[in-house]
């Protein structure tokens, strides 16, 4: 099933989209948010599944689904770590600068936990402070939980993965090494994340699905030229069972906590660095990615950052070229 919120106060009002994402139909004499819902899973996702089909058949008060009326599904939530499960992607960065990465991130994920009291919605424009900070898209999949006991094994953590997500987490790169120095971690370049109009269940991913890992392109445009088309299953170090028993290592996850997948990245077919969708390759998820490739074969970056006026959209379709989670669609505007 696919679920979405609706703009209204902080935690948005729940619905229930069909699968093509053309209909929809109220739920929220269900659950009156996503939260909600969450937090009685087992009771209430057998629910919304008879809702679901309702609105596929067109049975009841169905209406016409609009983006644009879509906060992100979870509006807020109690919790958002990103990891970065694509070594490849850790492994550029820290070549362009000529830093050694330790062996241990191979076997050891990394993870940060962002702001998570306010998600953009899915055409909710990127508020930029100073187009110096280089703003950044980066292109994810994130896994929302229900919850997760503390100590969990990858293998346990399987069982708790309710619904799938596609995200922009919005980077501001120039301000992130000063951050790094202090050697506390990440925050005010990280604002605040986007999310696509819908959530999904592991059943509208089919086969491309493996327990672990998605197996399609992660799609993305700038200014409406295509940037990336990396497969989201490829180079995949980490999977998101692995990512949530991380997370869970010294505490429990509540319902409703998002784990981000981090930067799709796939290495180019001969091994090396990922190319240009231009050059033959499958592109980027990220402009620091590309911008790193750049310094690493010819001395220094090119490409610019986003600036004022830029448009970034992201999408994930199925084998059919049905978009699976709906599209975001933002443009980068001056913050008021």
């Amino acid at each position: 099933m696919k679920l979405a919120s609706l703009k209204h106060g902080r935690d948005g009002k729940l619905i229930v989209v069909s699968k093509d994402l053309t209909k929809a139909i109220d739920a929220t004499d269900i659950a009156p948010t996503l939260q909600a819902a969450l937090d009685d899973w087992v009771v209430k996702a057998p629910l919304l599944k008879k809702r679901c089909e309702q609105v596929c058949a067109g049975e009841g008060e169905v209406f016409d689904f609009n983006p644009e009326d879509c906060a992100s599904p979870l509006p807020r939530a109690y919790q958002w770590a990103d990891g970065s499960a694509y070594v490849n992607h850790v492994q550029l960065v820290r070549q362009a600068r000529g830093a050694e990465m330790p062996e241990t991130f191979w076997s050891d994920p990394l993870m940060y936990q962002g702001g998570s009291d306010g998600f953009l919605g899915p055409r909710d424009p990127i508020p930029l402070g100073d187009e110096a900070w280089g703003c950044d898209l980066e292109a994810e999949l994130a896994v929302v939980t229900g919850d997760v006991p503390q100590g969990v094994t990858p293998e346990e953590a399987s069982q708790h993965m309710n619904l799938f997500m596609l995200v922009n987490d919005v980077s501001l790169r120039n301000l992130i090494p000063g951050e790094l120095a202090k050697g506390f971690g990440f925050f005010q370049s990280k604002p605040a994340s986007a999310f696509a109009p819908v959530a999904v269940t592991a059943d509208e991913l089919g086969a491309t699905w493996d327990g672990g890992r998605l197996h399609l392109p992660m799609l993305s445009w700038i200014n409406g030229q295509p940037f990336g088309k990396p497969n989201a299953g490829n180079d995949m170090t980490f999977d998101f069972p692995t990512l949530i028993a991380h997370a869970a290592k010294t505490r429990s996850l509540g319902a409703g906590s998002i784990i981000g997948s981090g930067t799709i990245s796939n290495r180019d077919t001969d091994g090396g660095p990922g190319k240009p969708i231009a050059d033959g390759g499958v592109g980027y998820s990220c402009l620091a990615e590309v911008r790193m490739v750049e310094t690493i074969l010819d001395g220094a970056p090119k490409t610019e950052f986003l600036k004022y006026g830029d448009r970034v959209e992201i999408e994930v379709n199925d084998l059919k070229g049905q978009s699976i989670f709906g599209r975001i669609n933002q443009t980068v505007v001056k913050a008021s």
